[in-house]
């Protein structure tokens, strides 16, 4: 069992806690959005807004929901091939650099999908936060050969 150096723990602890919180701050970001628009996915949700209704396909609550998605889609991944790719003795600089580029890249995807949504920076944050795990992947799967 590879022994994972206890100055990189502390790092994924820190940075795998920010990401934590940036992904439960998704809730309360699509519940603005519902309650500002007054548009809820159940009927029984109705009863505390007034003029409030039933709608599956607002374009302002589906666009923070596929936000919340495409965290969830890249967000666990990177737990699992962060904790694998802390396995191989990396380096402290260059791993705890890319747990906090992968954050960061999830923070400025966040922000420019969800929040103020822009292109090419949604695209920027995203591919960032993808070449990292593919990175971490690649030197994980060498170094476990």
């Amino acid at each position: 069992m590879p022994v994972i150096n206890p100055a990189l723990v502390n790092v994924f602890g820190f940075w795998g806690s920010v990401v934590i919180l940036k992904l439960l701050a998704m809730i309360p970001l699509t519940a603005r959005q519902r309650f500002r628009k007054r548009v809820f996915a159940n009927e029984g949700d109705t009863r505390f807004t007034p003029k409030s209704k039933v709608v599956y396909d607002d374009p302002d609550v589906e666009r923070v929901r596929r936000c919340h998605l495409n965290d969830l889609e890249n967000i666990l991944p990177w737990f699992i091939i962060t904790y694998i790719y802390l396995g191989t003795n990396p380096s402290v600089w260059l791993a705890s650099n890319l747990m906090k580029g992968f954050v960061l890249s999830r923070i400025a995807h966040t922000l420019s999908y969800a929040v103020y949504p822009t292109q090419p920076a949604r695209a920027i944050a995203f591919f960032i936060g993808y070449l990292i795990m593919g990175y971490q992947a690649i030197v994980s799967l060498l170094h476990y050969m």
